[in-house]
């Protein structure tokens, strides 16, 4: 708005507050007087416009409201002060101009309306002219148009970096303080030529520009199915992302929002490293205190004694049925608001005595009593049926049992049905009474029984319609004591957490509570009372069923239903019967007012008395004036309104007298509340609480005000606490629960000092409130509507009213809106759930949903944690149809909401997190950081492996020291030995080789190389072969030939896409002279398919190897030292990284040596390998050991388990083989589909029970989950438990650990999270909380030595860090293999040296983060041994907070969070967590797992989500290893290519 409408606006909100204020002084002032009054001072501060009626606004308005339709809205929670500072409040919001980012939805997860209201997902779709209207009139506005050509790449990427705005309407200029928004389409300069600066998370600045065509900078692009695939850097942005990518402008309008100050100052945190984490924030000295001195208990006028008053309730209904037989006592009315039946007091008795006699003497067999006094009944009558409500009620009085009366059950699985079945357990209810139409209406089995409903104890049902009665013999006569303290009925009460317990009513209670009733509302003998509350508890019963008979009262009783048909229904009856008194909720007041034009000439005169049964809720205030304003022109006098207080356990606590002076007003500011001080509100009129008085307390009780939390400390005068009472009126206890009664109906309130004040005891009402000037009671909400968020206690009634007042209400139904709390991270946390109208459109909603955070967060300083919109009539519902809250909130976190819109705003309301990690500057040297380390007793942290020991046959040493002159020797010593068996899916060996075969197969290929291919000696040779021989045998003849093979995995045929690009990229790379192939491979590089996704003119020379001559090449290459390099290892890193590394010849004889020894192999051994031999580990001990040592390997190509999961096992059982080699994602594989087929496979014969080890060769922390579920899994087939271990290598080092055959077995530690993300490793118990199990990734093979080394200052550690590990060993790899030998990140990686310890030794920085740990147990020197533990990837480690994150810790929590999330991935993006979580659940399971994976990372890891991604299964990308791609994953969103079902953008 312009600023001087905005400053007429707060003069008139000033006024508006002042003309408030006035009246509360002066006592009640009509609607009408209000408006004239408020008109009058406005006047001279309205802009007139010119030819208008300065006061024809206001009229037009209240004829609008009259003229609202009826029936949809629940005017509870209607203020029209309240709503105007709602919308003041709005408009302050509106100043500052935020922009929200929309969440995306997939077309398909729109689950509501049809698809032509809908807009697209994108909302930005709209030309700027035509959107421009619109923008302006919202407040949201829609994500911003970002035009391709109009940015260039570096304006994109700087505006990232500096966070700022990416257009006017998502910009936060002006809460930044900044001048002026920029206009949107302000063109940008092109900086094509210069080269483009990314700064990435790292801040390392890497230029595009130099970054060359072919190298292995590529970052990975979307992966599909189980291959590795790499982006070629020239076709794309190196950060991945396009230009006009819609999520990263959405991601930055989450930044820019993020950027505004919080609301409540953020508590600075100090935390110690193994102090708890969260501290308590030190209180603000600002906070209001209460300063009044300590209440007085305030006493109720005595309760006068009537000489007639019965000694009975019972003796009451036993006289009026003898003297007053033809006196009506209740008129029931049909579902048309017309009279059904009237029963006289005769009536009631005569039934109610033929139900005592039958329940005590006709329910068994001959002489069996089935009922005994004092027993527990159950009442089951429908609302529309208060006669045999009435007759069974006193039937259960007369013949002494106690009715418990409940709802009718609707189906077996009703909201709280489980609860309600804890109460009839904890009363010992095994009896249940019913009419005979509601018992055919009950849900049956398919025999006919009643269902057993869910929880419910075991009930007889019986039926008390009088046919089914037995008149008693004219000598029986029911036995009616004089009132005692046995209980006479029981009350059902739901708590806040959704229990149902049962307060029970001493018969002495009961008739004191009728007494006391009748003396506060003056109840005559013979009046008429309408009730439309529930007769079965609470004032319904007190008034309509219990004082009536008292009194000999004739009640009308309007159900429900009659109320939804016909809303003036109970108006009429006053009119009709000239009722003395009407029982009456504030609903029924707006359902009258909204209907009574239709009627002209109610009159409602007689009234003495309008109860206003929930008068003590705040917001009942303006539905009572409002019924006031209409219906004084039908002779409603003011002082006729009559709220009043009450409880199930304290009943009645107070009501306003029909005598009484005109009501008082108190105006409180909500900031004080939320204190629970009472506070006049002066400043800030848009916070501000209206509550009127509920009279004076009951008489005969005492009541004083206690705190609501620990002891009950008298409160002080201006304080607000919890009402507590006194009086011979009320519950006794919970039926049953002796532990909770003595909390609540036991209490002795105490002084300052904790002294208690006096011997009586007082029952806790459950109101919180005060007292006023002259003693009058003042509730301002429910303890059970309490929320308690950072000390501050907020009302969830008041929330409500200010989310009802954000207009339009278009988007949700009024009456239909939940609000609780959830504990997240130490605090409690603001839910608001509501159901959608089918209409509303996903902008409205969204708009809807922050504007009532804005609304909230100024008039209660309160922020919202999560706003969730529901499809309409999905919420569970209490038997009057309203929300049941408990079970809501339940369903909220088990995630079984099903929302269809959700808001989460963490960011906002979480303000009590750590502070940030500060890093230490690295002023103290590492030398002295060392010294610290020894002093403190700490070893550094370092481990080796046994050595490698010089073999005494110096010839064999020679012999070995090429793995081409082992073959040959093998070939000549041993030609028959069998090194390599090839099996199929089904397991039959299909190829075999010798070692003589291989050697001459090596030779046809080598002569090939030299004769087609052309090949010199040095040059790259491209191995291009699914897993097999053929693999083993061409990469021998390379060796042989004197070139340098690089083995690559094929592409998928089916696939082409997206495997040949990596191909072509290491062909490229490694700038490979030729590929060697097969046939089928061969027509497939050269097919029109591959042609659409690469050039296939440009292929080196293809040799396919299939069918070649058989020919010797003139000679075998023998290399002149073994520091030549044999072959190149390619593989791509998790993070998307392609690297290639040189092994020399002598670091392969010494890996195979290190393995021979680890593994005890040799030439009579077999073991199993099924992994994938194209790169690291897989490639050595598929092609390689076997050569070297002389065991037969037995080669199971994984793919062929797709075809036959168990082709591995049975396998190991079949040839009985010790040991062998797999990868995860076989484990994985054989755990999913196998896990239910132990038994067939036991069957089978299949017996694990040969297997030494079992190893699983991986480049990563182990999966300790997944090797724990294998070996629980296959233990019934003999598997033993040690069999399982796992292997650990690098790419600069391809083998550190390998579980060997001796030395102790794999030990597991649980260490502490919280100590690990500052890097530091601390042995916690199993099982506590926080605790992280990680499992030693094998034995350190011979001849290796690993250090933990700060990556930072690069010196040593001690054992308590974690650190980078480095490698020194013979096999470590030589370098990178790059064309353009980039030598400093070479001498980094493989020739690095300590800064300080031990500055001689050259180290290899393997890139992970572990750390060492001496164990207890012995290794094979009997020295105590030392165990490497892998933590994770130093580049895939997140740093948030200060703090380093692993992100398969938070994956693993969030997995954890819902039955329906398959998998997750996490990455960063501008300081941004984002999860992406694959739903394998139905899609309306959705945006349930939205508020619970924020809650899990919150939670465990102290993290607060950005984004949320739910994508479908399948979507993350996963290389041959089986390891998560997530760089690919993050550029694939950034792109927008993820297609996702939903992207929450947490607030």
């Amino acid at each position: 708005r312009s600023d001087s409408s905005f400053s007429v606006l707060v003069i008139q909100l000033c006024l508006c507050a002042k003309v408030t204020w006035l009246f509360s002084l002066t006592g009640d002032i009509t609607q009408k007087g209000y408006e004239k009054k408020r008109t009058k001072l406005l006047a001279p501060y309205i802009i007139q416009t010119p030819g208008k009626d300065p006061s024809a606004p206001q009229k037009r308005k209240s004829d609008a409201q009259t003229h609202r339709s009826g029936g949809t809205r629940d005017d509870r929670y209607r203020s029209d002060i309240h709503t105007e500072a709602v919308q003041a409040a709005l408009a302050k919001h509106k100043e500052e101009k935020m922009a929200l980012p929309m969440p995306t939805k997939r077309r398909s997860t729109y689950v509501q309306s049809p698809i032509e209201t809908r807009t697209p997902p994108d909302s930005s779709s709209g030309s700027e002219d035509e959107t421009s209207a619109r923008r302006q009139s919202s407040l949201v506005a829609a994500p911003p148009v970002v035009s391709p050509n109009l940015q260039s790449p570096d304006s994109w990427i700087n505006r990232s970096v500096q966070g700022s705005s990416t257009s006017s309407s998502a910009s936060s200029t002006l809460s930044h303080g900044e001048g002026k928004p920029q206009p949107q389409c302000q063109p940008q300069p092109q900086h094509q030529a210069q080269p483009c600066v990314l700064r990435n998370e790292e801040q390392q600045t890497v230029r595009c520009q130099d970054v060359p065509a072919g190298s292995c900078c590529g970052i990975a692009c979307v992966n599909l199915g189980l291959h590795d695939c790499v982006f070629c850097p020239a076709t794309s942005l190196f950060a991945g992302v396009p230009v006009s990518s819609r999520v990263s402008t959405k991601i930055q309008q989450l930044l820019n929002t993020l950027k505004r100050p919080k609301r409540p100052p953020l508590s600075e945190f100090f935390t110690d490293d193994s102090e708890e984490i969260v501290e308590v924030p030190q209180p603000d000295p600002n906070t209001p205190k209460p300063e009044g001195r300590q209440i007085i208990p305030v006493k109720g006028e005595p309760l006068g004694v009537v000489s007639n008053w019965p000694p009975a309730l019972q003796a009451a209904l036993a006289r009026w049925g003898a003297t007053q037989g033809k006196s009506p006592a209740l008129t029931a009315l049909d579902i048309t608001g017309k009279p059904l039946y009237t029963l006289t007091y005769g009536k009631l008795w005569s039934r109610s005595v033929k139900l005592a006699y039958t329940l005590l003497n006709k329910l068994g067999a001959k002489n069996e009593q089935v009922l005994k006094p004092g027993d527990r009944v159950a009442l089951v009558y429908p609302n529309s049926d208060p006669g045999m409500f009435w007759v069974a009620f006193y039937g259960c009085l007369l013949a002494e049992v106690i009715p418990v009366p409940i709802e009718v059950p609707l189906s077996r699985k009703d909201a709280g049905s489980s609860q309600v079945g804890f109460l009839l357990g904890s009363c010992g209810v095994g009896l249940a009474l019913t009419s005979e139409i509601c018992l055919k209406g009950l849900p049956k089995t398919p025999t006919g029984e009643i269902l057993q409903f869910k929880g419910w104890p075991r009930l007889k049902w019986v039926v008390t319609d009088s046919k089914y009665l037995t008149k008693p013999s004219k000598d029986w006569q029911p036995h009616i004591p004089t009132a005692n303290t046995d209980p006479a009925y029981i009350e059902y009460k739901a708590s806040k957490e959704g229990t149902v317990m049962g307060v029970a009513v001493s018969k002495v209670a009961m008739l004191t509570h009728c007494q006391a009733l009748t003396q506060a509302c003056n109840y005559c003998e013979g009046e008429t009372i309408v009730n439309v509350l529930d007769f079965k508890k609470d004032m319904g019963l007190w008034h309509g069923v219990l004082t009536a008979v008292m009194n000999r009262i004739h009640t009308i009783s309007v159900p429900y239903a009659v109320m939804k048909a016909c809303p003036l229904s109970w108006v009429q009856r006053v009119h009709i019967h000239k009722a003395r008194a009407a029982l009456v909720k504030c609903r029924d007041l707006h359902w009258a007012m909204m209907a009574h034009r239709d009627q002209r000439d109610t009159s409602l005169a007689s009234l003495r008395m309008l109860i206003v049964a929930d008068g003590a809720n705040p917001w009942s205030v303006s539905s009572c004036d409002a019924f006031l304003n209409v219906f004084q022109s039908h002779g409603l006098k003011p002082e006729v309104i009559c709220p009043c207080a009450t409880s199930p356990e304290a009943m009645t606590v107070a009501i306003r007298r029909y005598s009484a002076p005109l009501p008082a007003r108190a105006i409180l500011s909500m900031g004080g509340l939320s204190h629970g001080v009472i506070r006049v509100n002066t400043e800030d009129k848009n916070s501000a609480l209206t509550v009127q008085d509920v009279g004076h307390v009951m008489p005969g009780a005492l009541m004083c005000i206690v705190k609501p939390d620990g002891p009950p400390q008298l409160c002080k005068t201006d304080e607000i606490g919890e009402i507590v009472i006194n009086s011979r009126a009320g519950g006794t206890m919970y039926y049953g629960l002796p532990g909770v009664t003595k909390n609540t109906f036991e209490v002795i309130p105490v002084n300052a000092s904790g002294a208690p004040i006096g011997e009586i005891p007082f029952v806790r009402s459950g109101l919180l409130g005060f007292v006023g000037p002259g003693s009058l009671i003042f509730v301002v909400g429910k303890n059970e509507g309490l929320l308690m968020v950072s000390g501050r206690r907020h009302n969830a009634d008041d929330l409500v009213a200010t989310a009802l007042a954000v207009e339009p209400v278009k988007t949700v139904y009024r009456g239909r809106i939940a609000v609780f709390s959830v504990t997240v991270f130490y605090d409690e946390r603001i839910v608001i759930v509501a159901e959608q109208r089918p209409d509303a459109s996903e902008e409205d909603s969204f708009q809807w949903m922050s504007r009532v955070l804005q609304a909230i967060d100024s008039i209660h300083q309160v922020g919202l944690y999560c706003l969730a919109l529901v499809p309409a009539n999905t919420l569970p519902k209490t038997p009057l149809g309203g929300i049941h809250i408990s079970d809501t909130k339940q369903f909220f976190l088990e995630g079984n909401l099903h929302p269809c819109n959700i808001l989460m705003c963490p960011h906002t309301c979480v303000t009590n997190l750590p502070k940030p990690r500060q890093k230490q500057p690295v002023g103290v040297g590492p030398a002295s950081i060392m010294v610290g380390n020894l002093v403190a007793g700490k070893r550094i942290a370092q481990a080796s492996g046994r050595d490698l020991g010089m073999i005494e046959d110096q010839d064999l040493v020679r012999k070995h020291q090429y793995l081409t002159e082992a073959l040959q020797w093998r070939a000549q010593t041993d030609p028959d030995h069998v090194l390599y068996v090839l099996l199929n899916a089904k397991g039959v060996a299909v190829c075999t080789a010798t070692c003589v075969q291989l050697h001459k197969r090596a030779e046809k290929i080598a002569a090939a190389l030299t004769e087609k291919g052309s090949i010199n000696t040095g040059e790259n040779v491209v191995l291009l072969y699914p897993p097999g021989i053929d693999l083993i045998a061409s990469f021998y003849g390379c060796l042989y030939a004197g070139c340098v093979p690089v083995t690559v995995r094929p592409p998928h045929p089916q696939n082409l896409a997206a495997t040949l690009p990596t191909v072509r990229m290491i062909i490229d790379v490694s700038v490979s002279a030729c590929i060697l192939t097969t046939q089928n491979l061969t027509r497939i590089l050269r097919s029109k398919e591959a042609a659409a996704t690469v050039n296939i003119k440009t292929w080196p020379t293809i040799i396919d190897t299939d069918d070649l001559p058989r020919r010797r090449p003139p000679q075998i290459y023998k290399p002149p030292t073994a520091e030549m390099i044999a072959y190149l290892d390619f593989s791509v890193s998790t993070t998307g990284m392609l690297t290639g590394v040189k092994i020399s010849h002598a670091a392969v004889s010494a890996l195979c040596r290190s393995i021979k020894l680890q593994c005890e192999l040799y030439s009579s051994r077999q073991i199993a390998i099924c992994l994938d031999p194209y790169c690291g580990l897989g490639f050595v001990l598929w092609c390689l050991a076997s050569v070297y040592s002389g065991h037969q390997s037995i080669l199971i190509p994984p793919f062929e388990l797709e075809s036959c999961l168990s082709l591995w096992l049975s396998t190991l059982s079949q040839y009985r083989i010790r040991d062998t080699f797999c990868s995860y994602s076989v484990m994985e594989l054989c755990t999913k589909g196998l896990g239910s087929q132990t038994e067939l496979l036991k069957a089978r014969g299949v017996n694990l029970s040969c297997v030494r080890s079992c190893v699983v060769i991986a480049e990563e922390r182990p999966r300790l989950a997944l090797t724990h579920s294998f070996s629980k899994l296959f233990k019934d087939l003999g598997l033993s438990p040690r069999a399982v271990s796992t292997a650990f290598g690098s790419r600069v080092n391809l083998a550190i650990c390998l579980q060997g055959t001796t030395g102790p077995d794999p030990s597991t530690v649980y260490v502490d999270m919280k100590s690990l993300r500052h890097d530091r490793v601390r042995l916690v118990e199993r099982g506590a909380p926080q605790s992280l199990p990680l499992m030693e990734s094998g034995k350190i093979l011979p001849g290796v030595r690993v250090i933990i080394v700060n990556p930072e200052t690069r010196g040593p550690l001690g054992d308590s860090h974690l650190g980078e590990i480095w490698v020194n060993s013979p096999h470590s790899a030589s370098g990178y293999y790059t064309i353009y030998g980039e030598e400093s990140l070479q001498a980094d990686h493989f020739n690095t040296k300590l800064s300080f310890g031990d500055p001689q030794t050259l180290w290899a920085r393997t890139g992970y983060l572990g750390f060492v740990k001496r164990t207890e147990l012995l290794d094979a020197s009997g020295d105590r041994h030392d165990a490497l533990f892998v933590v994770g990837s130093l580049d895939e480690t997140l740093e948030l907070r200060g703090l380093r994150y692993h992100p398969i810790d938070i994956e693993t929590s969030v997995s954890r969070a819902h039955r329906s999330i398959a998998e997750s991935a996490v990455f960063t993006w501008t300081n941004l967590l984002v999860v992406v979580s694959e739903l394998c659940g139905s899609e309306q399971d959705a945006l349930d797992l939205v508020p619970l994976i924020t809650n899990v990372v919150l939670e465990e890891h102290h993290l607060i989500v950005g984004v949320v991604v739910i994508v479908d299964p399948g979507v993350i990308p996963i290389n041959s290893r089986g390891e998560k791609q997530r760089m690919h994953l993050r550029d694939s969103f950034l792109a927008d290519q993820l297609d996702p079902i939903y992207v929450a953008y947490n607030m």
